[in-house]
C-alpha cells in the first residue's frame, strides 16, 4: 500500500477536531427561541373597570410594542385575586404574567390555606404605580370635619362612629385598623359589597366614614360631596393637595400605606425573561404620556427596582398586613 503523508496528516487533524465538534453540539442544542415568541397572557384578579383592571389596560398596548407580540389582559376576578394568582402559580407556558396589587399581600396574611405558596410560587418582578388611600368623611352634620375632631369624639366614645369598606379582610379594612391603630381610637367596622355601596351609606348618613383608594374618589371629592380627612401615602397626592397625611397629624413618619400594583410570574421563570420584563417595564414607565394618564387616575409610577428588591417588597408587605391582623384580632380564614 502507499504511504501519503499529506493525507495521513489531514486525516489526523480531522480525527482532532472531531472532539471539539461533539463538545460544541449539545450548547447549539440549549439556546432558546427569543421571548416572547409569541402572545402574552396579561391577567388581572378584578372586575372589569376597576382601577386594577384599567391600570392592566393601559399599560398593555405598551409592553405590546416594547416586547413585539401582543400583550392581551385577561380578567380572572373571584376571591379577592386569589383565583388568578393560583391560575398565574400554576402557568407553565412561559408566557402568562399578572397585575398583582395589595390584595395579593392581604390574601397571604389572611388566609391560613392557599391553593398556592404566595412567597414561593409567585415571584414579583417590576412595581408599576402606586395610590394612597383616603379617610372620607360625610358632609352631614353628624359627620367629623377633621381628624382632631375624629379623634375627640372616638376617645370620648369608642364604636360610636362607623367606617365603611369594601368588606371584611378588604386591604380598604386592614388601612382601616391601621388607622385606628395609629390614631389611640376604636371605630365600627361596616363591610359593604363594593365602593359604590359604601359611598351610597356615607351619602345616606349610614356611616361617618369610608376608606378607599383616592383613585376611585376623586369625583366624590372635588364635587363637594365627601370631604377627605386624611391620606395615607407619606407624601401627599399632587391631585389633592389640600389634603393631609396620616403621617403629618398623627406625627408619625413611617406611616406610609398606599395601594400598589406590579407585574408578577411564575416562579422558576428564566432570569433572563425576568430581566427583560423588568427592564421593559422600566422603560415603558419612563415615557411621559403614560405616565400622564396614570397621573390623571391619582397613580404615581414607582421608579425602576430590580426584581429582587421588588419581591422584598412585597413580602415585606405580607408580613405587615400579619402584624395588623395580630393587632387588630382579626381571625384568620
Amino acid at each position: 500500500m502507499t504511504h501519503h503523508p499529506r493525507l495521513a496528516r489531514r486525516a489526523a487533524l480531522g480525527l482532532l477536531a472531531l472532539p471539539a465538534l461533539h463538545r460544541a453540539a449539545p450548547a447549539q442544542e440549549t439556546i432558546q427561541p427569543a421571548w416572547p415568541d409569541r402572545p402574552i397572557r396579561f391577567i388581572q384578579g378584578f372586575g372589569a373597570g376597576g382601577t386594577t383592571d384599567i391600570v392592566a389596560r393601559l399599560i398593555a398596548p405598551s409592553l405590546a410594542a416594547a416586547l413585539g407580540q401582543p400583550v392581551v389582559v385577561e380578567n380572572r376576578p373571584g376571591a379577592g385575586g386569589t383565583m388568578a394568582a393560583e391560575n398565574l402559580a400554576r402557568a407553565r407556558d412561559g408566557h402568562t404574567i399578572m397585575l398583582i396589587n395589595n390584595g395579593y399581600a392581604v390574601s397571604a396574611a389572611l388566609y391560613r390555606r392557599l391553593p398556592y405558596d404566595p412567597l414561593t410560587d409567585v415571584e414579583p418582578v417590576a412595581m408599576v404605580a402606586s395610590v394612597g388611600l383616603v379617610l372620607l368623611a360625610g358632609t352631614g352634620p353628624e359627620a367629623p370635619r377633621d381628624m382632631a375632631e375624629l379623634s375627640r369624639r372616638a376617645k370620648a366614645a369608642p364604636d360610636r362612629l362607623h367606617v365603611a369598606t369594601v368588606g371584611v379582610g378588604s386591604t380598604q379594612h386592614f388601612v382601616a385598623e391601621a388607622i385606628q391603630a395609629a390614631a389611640g381610637i376604636r371605630l365600627t367596622h361596616v363591610p359593604y359589597r363594593g365602593t359604590p355601596a359604601a359611598l351610597i351609606a356615607l351619602r345616606n348618613g349610614e356611616v361617618e366614614l369610608v376608606v378607599e383608594p383616592a383613585s376611585s374618589v376623586l369625583g366624590q371629592i372635588r364635587g363637594g360631596e365627601a370631604r377627605a380627612l386624611a391620606i395615607t401615602s407619606r407624601e401627599r397626592s399632587p391631585l389633592l393637595p389640600e389634603v393631609p397625611t396620616v403621617a403629618e397629624l398623627l406625627g408619625d413618619p413611617g406611616f406610609d400605606i398606599q395601594t400598589w400594583y406590579a407585574i408578577a410570574v411564575p416562579a422558576g421563570t428564566p432570569p433572563a425573561v425576568v430581566a427583560r420584563l423588568s427592564e421593559t417595564t422600566a422603560a415603558v414607565l419612563a415615557d411621559p404620556t403614560l405616565r400622564a394618564r396614570l397621573g390623571e387616575l391619582g397613580l404615581a409610577p414607582r421608579p425602576a427596582t430590580p426584581p429582587a428588591a421588588v419581591k422584598e417588597a412585597v413580602h415585606a408587605e405580607i408580613a405587615r398586613w400579619s402584624g395588623v391582623i395580630e393587632r387588630a384580632g382579626i381571625e384568620r380564614q
